[in-house]
């Protein structure tokens, strides 16, 4: 799919980071998948290779890019079934607050090596008994001179293993429910920073995920992001293009998991004839391309009010309940139509179809999108 406004060197782009994935990445993501880490080697590579934050300036060692190079290697990632390599993650959705609300200080220490990706980013928000529920969430930041003393427990935390440097969502104002939200960025080693045991998941497997501790972790003062108070509003600010990032992935796997069903349909016969030839497999077959057409139809004019400035919240909530949703609908039929091979590890529709159920969990769930737009409606 070519959105209009792609250009040439759009397109060029594209065929790079191709090239790239075939030669470096997808030959060895099956491994990676069974070793349920994704090695540091691949996300340097994506670093020199300019795959990593490709919109920051070039001073903090980015390529000035537009969002549309973002895009692509979402795209392009996903559609190959790369989750484990969640640069999107890191770039577009956990970077941006260091660019948008670090000073200039912080910017120099952290985005170079985020952009060579000898600094791998996570965002430590989600605690053992607080998903959705922000202002609700127990650890603390309390000042002590010229240090924060953290306290507290995260979990579900993507890159929670790999990760350089963590922005821990944590209160520094105990009593001031979500005005007592800070972002403070915790680095590797930290004293009083561990981490717990990586997390099995149903999907995802080689995207490692894993629970954080935090007891009298003493972290400066100058690792502040923004202002104390407004941690809320900070990530409230982000989330527009968080959730049109995981739309865009959810999009991607479905066009892939159909075109790979399609393609199985021709090929794999049945009582002498294609499977795709029965009338109910064509019009299950149409209705999903269907439904396709029209998430690609909406996340494509979402990226460009997006690039234009618009506000989008509205809309791109919808987006989020909506898009994983239906990809989790093809995924279910594509297997369906694989017959018993769907459920075998070694066709990827197997692994797409465990991969694509969280995308309608994480960044929000369908159901808090759901309260999110009813709100925006007035109920």
């Amino acid at each position: 799919m070519e959105l209009k406004l792609f250009g040439e060197e759009h397109r060029i782009f594209r065929d790079s980071l191709r090239k790239f994935l075939d030669r470096e990445i997808s030959p060895h993501f099956d491994q990676w998948e069974k070793d349920g880490i994704v090695p540091r080697e691949a996300w340097n590579k994506m670093g020199e290779n300019g795959f990593l934050c490709p919109w920051l300036e070039e001073k903090y060692g980015g390529s000035e890019a537009d969002f549309l190079y973002s895009i692509i290697i979402c795209e392009e990632l996903f559609y190959r079934g790369i989750t484990g390599l969640v640069a999107p993650l890191h770039s577009d959705i956990i970077v941006p607050y260091i660019y948008s609300f670090g000073n200039e200080e912080q910017k120099m220490k952290w985005l170079p090596g985020c952009a060579s990706g000898e600094i791998i980013t996570a965002i430590a928000m989600t605690e053992p008994n607080t998903g959705s529920d922000l202002a609700s969430i127990r650890t603390t930041a309390i000042r002590d001179g010229d240090h924060y003393i953290v306290n507290g427990q995260k979990t579900f935390i993507s890159l929670g293993i790999l990760s350089d440097l963590v922005i821990v969502v944590a209160k520094t104002d105990p009593k001031a429910g979500h005005k007592g939200i800070s972002l403070i960025c915790v680095e590797s080693g930290t004293p009083g920073f561990s981490r717990g045991r990586k997390l099995e998941k149903m999907g995802w497997h080689s995207q490692d995920t894993a629970e954080l501790f935090f007891e009298d972790c003493r972290v400066p003062v100058s690792n502040l992001l923004g202002e104390e108070g407004k941690g809320f509003y900070y990530l409230m600010q982000k989330l527009q293009q968080e959730r049109l990032i995981s739309s865009l992935m959810a999009q991607s796997m479905a066009e892939a998991m159909l075109d790979m069903t399609v393609k199985y349909c021709k090929e794999r016969t049945i009582f002498g004839s294609p499977v795709g030839s029965f009338q109910h497999n064509t019009f299950k077959i149409v209705e999903m391309a269907t439904e396709i057409q029209l998430g690609r139809t909406f996340v494509d004019s979402l990226i460009a009010d997006h690039l234009a400035g618009k506000e989008i919240t509205k809309k791109v909530s919808m987006a989020k309940a909506w898009i994983p949703e239906m990809a989790n609908r093809v995924a279910y039929h594509c297997v369906q139509l694989h017959g018993g091979y769907g459920y075998m590890e070694e066709y990827p529709i197997c692994r797409f179809a465990r991969d694509a159920r969280v995308i309608a969990i994480f960044a929000g769930t369908t159901e808090v999108m759901k309260v999110i737009v009813g709100r925006m409606m007035g109920f």
